[in-house]
């Protein structure tokens, strides 16, 4: 009498096979947002450069209302002067995503390094 069994060796060679390698491919598959703190001033530095996108255009410092060229112009000349290259991106309730969009789009082009978006309170 032979009896019929399902050899499992193979089985557990190819689940173990598998756990190695989830293993070793999981720690390399971890990415994140690199978050920075500003570092701690005397008072007497640069001022953060905040661009306000709203209805009528984009904004820079509280002036006038720009369009995407002059705020590109405008950032180039202000970003070549200062050595902390962050912009910060600040958007109202009623602006469109593409309009914040294009308004990153403009900083990273003008030299901003870094690029931040400030929330609503």
């Amino acid at each position: 009498m032979t009896r019929c069994e399902i050899n499992v060796t193979p089985l557990i060679d190819v689940m173990l096979v598998l756990l190695i390698l989830f293993m070793v491919v999981t720690p390399t598959a971890t990415r994140g947002l690199g978050a920075g703190l500003p570092e701690k001033g005397d008072g007497k530095g640069e001022s953060a450069l905040v661009v306000s996108v709203g209805p009528a255009g984009f904004t820079l410092a509280g002036a006038v209302p720009l369009n995407a060229d002059d705020l590109a112009a405008r950032l180039r000349d202000v970003l070549l002067s200062r050595t902390d290259r962050t912009v910060f991106v600040k958007a109202e309730a009623d602006v469109s995503y593409e309009r914040v969009v294009e308004a990153i789009d403009v900083a990273r082009g003008s030299g901003a390094l870094r690029i931040g978006i400030v929330g609503q309170q």
